[in-house]
């Protein structure tokens, strides 16, 4: 049983939206995962329709669409399985329900043939993700490394980069930070373009005290997004603690002009308030 590029594409449009590594104190910054595709764009085969299905009703009501995807997983086999599983963890997601979402991630996993590795390293990506919104590091940890052995299978850095990063959160939710980093200089090698690698590497490298290294770390998340207002509000964090208060003020007062009103403007406000105004300098005498 192998799942067609079109089928595969549909299942693996959504994923648990996780949160990463905090960026500053007192905010998070989160995955955005893919956006879940239409019904429109659907295959016009019954497996595909009834994904769409599900998914449809999964934004609309999540107890009928778990319901749903339970009574089609018990009563299908192969692609269909599969893609039963999939909706039936979203919706146990959105409900909060981690273990069954653990559970029907997995299965997908390990219903897939190990010829797909691709699709087996997205299911334990989000496994290991639906492990860390419950509570679980230590069994996320797990899901992430087989995920990332999945993605080094298919020859995907893209994948194994993900996965890195995911990883690097479960071995910081472990008080395991030196491993947290290497986790997150894998991620940063295999995906260099990728802010969000350098950000959160920046974040743990600053948290460690290690501050020359996270001003390396954040100026390149900065050169990759510029208008990310998370990047600016770790970057006002590093040049504060770097007794840069000039540099910290021009960060901060960048994230209120650039998404005036959001809670990152709100956070950066209080920094800038906290921080004072500049200490002017002595008159020259003449």
């Amino acid at each position: 049983m192998l799942l067609t590029s079109s089928l595969l594409a549909i299942a693996l449009q959504v994923g648990p939206n996780p949160s990463a590594i905090p960026a500053t104190d007192g905010h998070a910054e989160l995955r955005d995962r893919p956006r879940r595709q239409s019904e429109a764009d659907a295959l016009a085969n019954p497996e595909s329709a009834w994904l769409a299905e599900c998914l449809e009703q999964l934004s609309e009501d999540a107890s009928r669409a778990h319901t749903m995807a339970q009574i089609q997983r018990n009563s299908v086999s192969g692609d269909a399985r599969v893609l039963a599983n999939h909706c039936l963890g979203l919706a146990a997601t959105e409900l909060g329900r981690w273990a069954e979402a653990v559970q029907a991630f997995s299965d997908a996993r390990d219903e897939i043939p190990e010829t797909d590795p691709r699709a087996r390293a997205r299911f334990a990506t989000m496994s290991g993700n639906a492990h860390l919104a419950g509570g679980d590091a230590a069994s996320a940890a797990l899901s992430f490394q087989l995920a990332k052995m999945d993605a080094q299978q298919a020859a995907s850095a893209t994948l194994e980069a993900i996965a890195s990063v995911d990883l690097a959160r479960a071995l910081v939710s472990m008080n395991a930070p030196d491993d947290a980093l290497s986790a997150l200089d894998d991620a940063t090698r295999l995906a260099p373009s990728d802010p969000e690698g350098w950000l959160l590497k920046a974040t743990l490298l600053r948290r460690l005290e290690r501050l020359d290294e996270a001003q390396t770390a954040i100026e390149r998340a900065g050169e990759l997004a510029p208008m990310d207002v998370q990047v600016g509000l770790e970057a006002g964090v590093i040049a504060v603690l770097s007794g840069r208060d000039d540099a910290a003020r021009e960060s901060w007062q960048s994230v209120v002009e650039i998404q005036p009103g959001s809670l990152a403007a709100q956070i950066a406000q209080d920094y800038l308030t906290q921080l004072g105004e500049p200490t002017p300098l002595p008159e020259e005498t003449s």
